[in-house]
């Protein structure tokens, strides 16, 4: 990515890992919605000339000065989360997703889109064995967000996901394996949507504006869409609450002071930690989670970006650069 708007295919220098950091050669890239957003200027200042992606699975080629934390082989993950300072009030105290200064993966330095890329390898995080490199890309982002919404959910007996896309069709299964109520809201007359989370351990799946057949205690907006802010709102039952997920959305519009009325409050989720990732990446394989997955080549990342765009994917598209 030269400026916004704009994915060409480039042939690049090969990195060279500095002090600190790792070789990573690259086995999968899943293809996210913040690439799109970083793409269409959604979110300010990239990092310009940029190589997309942050859901990255692949092999430590070699290491920089002093960096011996992987062997060379080793399969690692490079998550959203690049670098934050380690310094601030953020840092010292658990929350260095809130790190002023961070910089973030495929946005402020080079990602995934690639064979070869750098990575500091403190933030890279080691990959649970029984999924291959396509099948685990997705957990380092649609994954590790749904899973750090959740937990900002409390402890929901019913749960309700709006939008049913990559991040959703994973959580569902790890919500599903807690013993929680899943109620799946889609576009309406999606009919393949709401299969697919019923498939997935949803015990109800419907349109959006339909709402849900009872109350929620808690509901997670996926959909980068802030008209279901207040939506989800009024499906919750008092002392519920709505998380936002996304790291981008379209306006949310005034709502009656009545719907928030009765101690129910809306988050946001902002980035992850690397606590959050340890956590997930064993979780996920004790809790039977699989991602359905659609590869495409690498040279086909405008392709899988437009799919996504157009949300005719069915989990997560992921680039095969191995192949």
């Amino acid at each position: 990515m030269e400026r916004a708007g704009e994915l060409a295919e480039r042939r690049i220098d090969d990195p060279t890992p500095g002090p600190g950091q790792v070789l990573v050669r690259v086995g999968a890239c899943g293809v996210c919605r913040t690439d799109l957003h970083v793409l269409d200027g959604d979110l300010p200042d990239p990092k310009l000339p940029l190589v997309l992606g942050h859901q990255v699975a692949g092999a430590i080629e070699r290491a920089g000065e002093g960096a011996e934390r992987f062997r060379p082989g080793e399969r690692v993950g490079v998550p959203w989360l690049g670098w934050a300072c380690g310094e601030c009030r953020y840092c010292t105290t658990g929350r260095e997703n809130l790190c002023q200064r961070a910089r973030f993966t495929g946005y402020r330095l080079d990602g995934g889109y690639a064979e070869l890329m750098v990575a500091d390898e403190r933030f890279c995080l080691p990959l649970p064995e029984g999924y291959a490199d396509a099948e685990v890309a997705p957990l380092l982002c649609a994954g590790l967000i749904g899973y750090r919404s959740l937990r900002m959910c409390g402890d929901p007996a019913t749960l309700g996901l709006y939008g049913f896309g990559a991040s959703a069709h994973i959580v569902c299964q790890v919500a599903a394996h807690e013993g929680r109520r899943v109620f799946a809201l889609t576009r309406p007359g999606d009919a393949d949507g709401q299969a697919f989370a019923r498939e997935l351990g949803a015990e109800w799946a419907g349109d959006s504006e339909e709402g849900p057949p009872e109350p929620l205690e808690a509901a997670i907006v996926f959909a980068p869409i802030g008209e279901l802010v207040p939506v989800a709102l009024r499906a919750t039952a008092p002392g519920g609450v709505v998380v936002c997920a996304g790291i981008h959305m379209t306006d949310i519009p005034s709502f009656a002071y009545a719907d928030l009325w009765g101690e129910r409050s809306i988050r946001s989720v902002a980035n992850l930690t690397r606590a959050d990732g340890l956590e997930f990446l064993e979780l996920a394989p004790s809790a039977g989670v699989r991602t359905s997955i659609e590869r495409f080549p690498l040279a086909d990342a405008p392709r899988a970006l437009e799919r996504l765009r157009e949300g005719r994917l069915r989990g997560a598209a992921v680039l095969d650069v191995a192949d």
